[in-house]
């Protein structure tokens, strides 16, 4: 019997015996033995040291029934290494042989062990996979993405696969593309993705023992058990089964396209973009800068980078939102490169610097151009709305066939800074830090003469100044005269300005959505409103007021921006959907920030005019409670009206994002936000 399984079969199966203590340790870790040809041992006579003796010869038995494991164990990875080209690593346990013979009869395995058919909803995903390039991760740090092959795309196949296994892994860990197999093993994860010794060795049927060996087997389990570290219990979430169909898109790097026309990393960007396609997302996001398109001279565009751009995206069949970019990029949080504006536009304004907005002490914000130059002609003869209206007709024209193919789905209108409707009222590059209030931006002469041509007809000249009261950019609104509690904000001065400024922002909308309705016709269009949530708990709402949004605590500064949109069919993006009060108020307490009170209003104040909702996240968000979040803002629970977002798009494509945890989240959540189930799943009682 020790012959047939001896050391020198075990060497060539490719399975290396223990030495017999660890062999001890492995007879008991798992209480199951395969035992198909017991070996019969004489009792000892008494008292002959029977007891020593017994000993050794259980130990004998035990021994054997060990290699005895470890020889069928090698025998059935050597045949599934031969004859099914199964990737199986030489020391793979037969929990690694198991899930490899589950998925290759089509059955899903996840890391836990739970094993369900590939008719779940996510089937039409498992019969893709067998035709198209699977994801599959892999710990390795330094590697790019895969590159891709020359462009254009033609023939790629639409990739519709979804990795089956996730497994925890350092923080370095990318998920890639593994190339094309020309075996019928195409769709398989390697074994070798699993990490030495991180499963128990069980194998599939239990084969009776002896009583003593069970006794023994039962002490070793016992005491196994005492060292497993308790694992937290995952918190209950709500089950998104069968809800509404959200899509989700993703937004691309700023600079993705660079001021010399040309798509930047183009390979690995086609790489990236195929594991989306494959995590199931929608579609992406694209900026095209104003900066970028029309940098040397008026009305002369270069469309060639995003036309390259949008051919790449076309071909794998993802959707497309753009953005009219008519900021400048570089001086905000999150922003990892530098687009200026127009150099054009850049020489009038040092002849005239008052095409930008500027704050109480003269310093101007060279961002985007200020609403008081929208009907002044001081850009070469041509006044800012007829500038931007060029933009937008030249882009409609450029890309005809990607709107009557459907490929754009909706044109983001930028209004401001950052793309979002509102004054630049917290700059990073004039000293403004979280939580301040941020200052008026209306000191440039265009708006003090619209200033005062407001206060002149309300019949109070005084009145043509902006507050003297209303601190600095890092002012907390108690410490100032104008937005303390029963300060300057509500006196009669006080909602005369207020009301002006915020006026202000709502007939730039209007008058920029009025003519990106002439240039986009028939298609969607959508403004982008920021969230700002910080000060939202006190009476004033400070930092809102500094940005536009007229609503203090007895006052929807909402409503009047949600009635614009809908005059124009246009709809509303909003911000911050993924943050907490509570998380909030735990790391700036004395910010007195509410964005889910502010999501709350924002939202029903939109869906009160009628017009349909979007958002993306404010920050970047990896963690389940942050995807958490927004599934619960994008699908309110018992919605009488049943009204939920039309469309979340991610901020943003990154390396980070391929990192193996945070993108078996991503994909979580993006199943869910289409309605799919997850099997993961801890419920709670709605």
């Amino acid at each position: 019997m020790q012959q047939a399984a001896g050391p020198g079969e075990d060497e060539e199966m490719g399975v290396k015996e223990e030495d017999d203590e660890e062999e001890e340790d492995d007879d008991g870790e798992d209480g199951y033995f395969m035992d198909p040809c017991p070996v019969v041992v004489a009792s000892p006579p008494p008292g002959s040291g029977g007891g020593r003796r017994r000993a050794r010869e259980e130990k004998e038995r035990t021994k054997l029934r060990e290699r005895q494991r470890r020889a069928i164990t090698g025998r059935i990875l050597a045949g599934l290494r031969q004859h099914g080209n199964y990737s199986l690593r030489a020391r793979a346990d037969i929990n690694e042989v198991i899930a490899a013979l589950a998925r290759e009869a089509g059955w899903v395995v996840l890391p836990d062990g739970t094993t369900f058919p590939s008719s779940s909803p996510s089937s039409a995903a498992a019969a893709a996979a067998q035709t198209a390039p699977r994801p599959v991760m892999v710990a390795a740090a330094p590697l790019a993405l895969p590159t891709s092959p020359a462009l254009p795309l033609r023939g790629i196949s639409p990739v519709a696969a979804r990795p089956i296994s996730h497994r925890p892994a350092p923080a370095s860990s990318l998920i890639l593309l593994s190339p094309p197999r020309a075996t019928s093993a195409a769709s398989r994860l390697p074994a070798d993705d699993a990490p030495d010794g991180s499963s128990s060795h069980l194998l599939a049927v239990p084969v009776p023992m002896d009583p003593s060996s069970a006794a023994a087997a039962a002490e070793d389990a016992a005491g196994v058990a005492k060292q497993v570290p308790e694992v937290a219990p995952r918190k209950p979430e709500r089950d998104f089964a069968g809800t509404p169909y959200v899509p989700v898109y993703v937004m691309l790097p700023l600079g993705v396209v660079n001021v010399s026309g040309e798509v930047v990393d183009a390979d690995e960007l086609v790489g990236q973009l195929r594991v989306l396609k494959a995590s199931g997302v929608d579609g992406v996001m694209v900026d095209c800068w104003w900066g970028n398109v029309e940098a040397h001279r008026p009305q002369e565009y270069n469309w060639t980078g995003y036309k390259r751009l949008f051919q790449m995206i076309r071909e794998l069949k993802l959707k497309l939102q753009v953005v009219m970019s008519f900021h400048d990029c570089g001086g905000n949080v999150g922003d990892d490169v530098s687009i200026p504006l127009p150099h054009w536009v850049t020489e009038i304004g040092r002849s005239n610097p008052d095409i930008y907005f500027t704050d109480r002490a003269g310093r101007r914000n060279t961002e985007c151009l200020s609403w008081g130059i929208d009907k002044e002609r001081v850009l070469q003869g041509r006044t800012a709305v007829e500038v931007y209206f060029d933009f937008m007709r030249s882009f409609r024209v450029e890309f005809d066939e990607y709107f009557e193919d459907g490929i754009i789905s909706e044109i983001e209108i930028g209004l401001g800074a950052c793309g979002e409707l509102r004054y630049p009222s917290y700059p990073a590059k004039h000293g403004w830090k979280y939580p301040g209030i941020g200052e008026f931006q209306c000191y440039d002469r265009y708006l003090q003469k619209n200033l005062r041509r407001a206060a002149e007809a309300r019949g109070h000249t005084i009145w043509a100044r902006g507050p003297d009261n209303a601190g600095h950019y890092n002012s907390e609104p108690n410490l100032t005269g104008f937005f303390c509690d029963g300060g300057d904000y509500d006196s009669y001065y006080g909602r005369f300005f207020l009301n002006w400024y915020s006026q202000m922002l709502v007939d730039h909308a209007d008058r920029v959505l009025m003519l990106a309705r002439l240039a986009f016709e028939g298609s969607n269009i959508a403004v982008k409103v920021s969230g700002v949530h910080w000060w939202y708990k006190t009476a004033s709402h400070a930092a809102e007021l500094t940005a536009g949004f007229y609503n203090p605590c007895n006052r929807d500064g909402y409503a009047p921006i949600a009635a614009v949109l809908k005059k124009y069919d246009a709809a509303l993006n909003f911000t911050c959907v993924e943050l907490r009060t509570m998380d909030q108020h735990e790391v700036y307490p004395e910010a007195f920030a509410d964005p889910e009170g502010l999501v709350w209003q924002v939202l029903n104040a939109a869906w009160d005019a009628g017009i349909q909702v979007a958002s993306e996240n404010a920050l970047p968000c990896y963690d389940r409670d942050g995807f958490n979040k927004i599934l619960e803002n994008a699908k309110p629970l018992n919605d009488p009206d049943g009204r939920h977002l039309f469309g979340f798009t991610y901020l943003r494509l990154s390396k980070v994002l391929f990192e193996r945890p945070n993108f078996f989240e991503f994909e979580r959540f993006v199943k869910r936000m289409h309605g799919e189930a997850v099997l993961d799943l801890q419920v709670y009682d709605c």
